[in-house]
């Protein structure tokens, strides 16, 4: 494998990226061992019984490690009352202590629990945000100064024996980093590998890192390269997965599965926390449903091997394509919904996202752009915007006045002469790669491939033959297609969202194409396919929720909040809109977000545009209409239809 690109063991045989072990109290991560899940109390940390009841909760629900957020001196004392309290109740559960600002407390964390986290972008730097050209000699004057404020707690975890994450979070750059790599995920790892050389100048290795974002391409892009770095430098550190702000409900679900799944696919990834603005409780079984994928993954079918990359990993670049019939080339991805052989009537429209109204048909932003009609050729005329695609042996050319396309087996394409002249879809699997039928599609105009597989390491097999494709120059679009045969509506989001979303994030596809046997509702699957395009960033259909998960910082009811700004801004399409327990979580974890609602005092609120504070201190009250008034003077704001 090209080492410039290298990030995991191999492109096309699953195999654990192999780590260094780290023990936490009982715990070990990396080095092979199962992937750990872990997750974090919203309680008060002064709040001993509280906090310890919560810890009990979350441990009972799979979590095998407890981050608690200790902001101040005082709170880090108090996780000795903690650990006493849940040992006296038996429970061994490792502890961990997340640190932002406060080098003191750390200090005193580190002789207590078994873990500290601390964030390179504001343990000891400075975050003013300004635009500073720093010199070579300025910049490793600065590093002198954090050298000599961090390695005191360097030697006392050394001393303890307590392991340390290292941290880092997209928007929480300092100024010296964002001055010299700016906000992108090679800032990102430099940021963490600074303080990584510090704990190896004391000869400290008991160290797990992570790149948290709330932008899954970002958060990708950045663990991939920390791999590759560190590879370059002789590292072998555990990766600790998570997308930050992930918010709640369906769209955390696919955002989590689309960045977390992505590296776990690659064999990345040694520990795993998803972060829901629910109940800490609610996170471990969704982090189990995410893992459960690669239990059994290294027993999958051959891939054909691969050794160079024919896309960079590091960045976002969309596969050259041509444009048949708006699928392709610049174009969004299309969505294909799936009913087979289902009756067709007006309730399932709706579930599609088209309503009949007033006679005409509404459409939203969510709708499907192609429906799968299987062998049944309907008789009810389509809404304008909808395309149907129907069996090759089902279909008459007559059908193209009814906005109805063919759907072909490889052997029918390669035997048919009777085709349509403007669009026609070829279904087929990797194996079905063949000279003569690539050359074939290469000169023709008219075939968009619908790309399925049925390898237990799908991903990467779909990933391998679209490379092919990209090496033969072969530009026809591809849909991406994966089926399912499960009940669980939850299970499906996720293990879609894994699937096709990796594939997306890279740039791989033109459409997206959902099949599952079972009775999962139609519109659940719809909104799963454009959740996955919206996680991904190649096609936003909705607003978007940046809130963080609560902890004991948290001045504010997270989800109340939360669901009263969804209730009156979610139909501002493509709008991101972060909402922010406290300062640490305000402009350095929403990043990615055109405005900021975050608690700046007990009862206070601050508005934020980017990461530039333009309203201070509002009465929680009033703080909510002044965030709608912000984004109308912005020019930003729509009335909902």
């Amino acid at each position: 494998m090209d080492n410039k690109y290298k990030y995991c063991n191999s492109l096309t045989e699953y195999s654990r990226f192999e780590t260094r072990v780290v023990n936490i109290g009982n715990v070990k991560i990396g080095g092979g061992n199962p992937i750990v899940i872990q997750s974090m109390t919203t309680t008060n940390t002064m709040d001993t019984i509280a906090t310890v009841e919560q810890a009990i909760k979350m441990f009972k629900a799979g979590s095998e490690l407890v981050r608690i957020t200790a902001p101040s001196l005082k709170d880090a004392e108090n996780l000795k009352n903690i650990k006493d309290e849940l040992r006296k109740r038996g429970y061994d559960i490792p502890l961990i202590a997340d640190i932002h600002f406060t080098p003191n407390a750390a200090e005193a964390a580190a002789r207590i629990i078994e873990k500290v986290r601390v964030n390179p972008g504001n343990y000891v730097d400075k975050k003013k945000f300004d635009q500073i050209e720093y010199s070579d000699e300025e910049y490793n004057s600065e590093i002198e100064r954090i050298t000599e404020r961090f390695s005191p707690l360097v030697k006392i975890c050394k001393e303890y024996g307590t392991a340390m994450r290292i941290g880092t979070n997209h928007g929480s750059l300092s100024d010296r980093i964002m001055s010299r790599y700016g906000d992108t995920p090679l800032g990102m790892v430099e940021s963490a590998l600074e303080f990584v050389r510090i704990c190896e100048a004391n000869n400290y290795h008991n160290l797990v890192l992570s790149m948290k974002s709330s932008n899954p391409q970002v958060m990708v892009q950045a663990y991939r390269l920390l791999i590759n770095k560190m590879i370059a430098e002789g590292m072998n550190y555990p990766l600790h997965l998570g997308v930050t702000e992930a918010g709640d409900g369906d769209d955390a679900r696919i955002k989590s599965s689309v960045g977390i799944g992505s590296l776990l696919e690659d064999g990345i990834g040694d520990t795993v926390r998803v972060s829901l603005t629910e109940p800490p409780e609610n996170e471990p079984p969704v982090a189990e449903k995410i893992i459960s994928k690669y239990y059994n993954r290294a027993n999958h079918a051959e891939i054909k091997n691969i050794d160079n990359f024919v896309t960079n990993p590091f960045s976002y670049n969309k596969r050259a394509t041509r444009e048949v019939m708006k699928i392709g080339n610049k174009n969004v991805p299309i969505v294909v919904a799936d009913i087979g052989n289902s009756q067709i009537d007006e309730y399932l429209l709706e579930s599609l996202g088209y309503k009949y109204k007033n006679a005409k048909w509404n459409i939203s932003d969510s709708a499907a752009d192609y429906i799968y009609l299987g062998k049944d050729v309907c008789d009810i005329e389509l809404p304008q915007n909808l395309i149907g695609i129907v069996d090759f042996s089902e279909w008459n050319y007559s059908d193209t006045e009814k906005n109805i396309y063919p759907i072909c087996r490889v052997s029918e394409y390669l035997s048919s002469i009777s085709k349509s002249n403007r669009i026609n879809f070829v279904k087929l699997y990797y194996n079905d790669f063949s000279e003569g039928l690539l050359s074939k599609i290469k000169n023709d105009s008219t075939v968009v491939l619908v790309l399925t597989t049925s390898n237990k390491n799908g991903m990467v097999e779909q990933r391998r033959a679209i490379w092919e494709l990209m090496e033969r120059g072969i530009e026809n679009p591809v849909i991406i297609k994966r089926e399912y045969n499960l009940s669980d509506s939850e299970q499906l989001i996720i293990d879609a969202s894994t699937d096709l979303g990796s594939l997306f994030l890279a740039g791989l596809g033109d459409g997206i194409w959902i099949k599952n046997s079972m009775n999962v509702l139609s519109s659940k699957i719809n909104e799963t396919a454009f959740g996955i395009l919206q996680a991904s960033r190649t096609r936003i259909t909705k607003t978007e929720y940046i809130a963080c998960p609560s902890c004991g910082r948290t001045l504010f009811d997270l989800v109340e909040v939360t669901n009263k700004i969804r209730s009156i801004t979610n139909h501002l399409k493509g709008v991101k809109i972060g909402i922010m327990g406290c300062i640490v979580n305000g402009p350095g974890e929403m990043a990615d977000a055109d405005y900021g609602y975050v608690g700046s005092g007990v009862g206070k609120i601050s508005l934020y545009r980017g990461q530039e504070v333009v309203q201070r201190n509002l009465d929680q009250e009033d703080a909510v209409n002044k965030l709608v008034q912000l984004i109308k003077d912005d020019g930003n704001w729509v009335e909902k239809k």
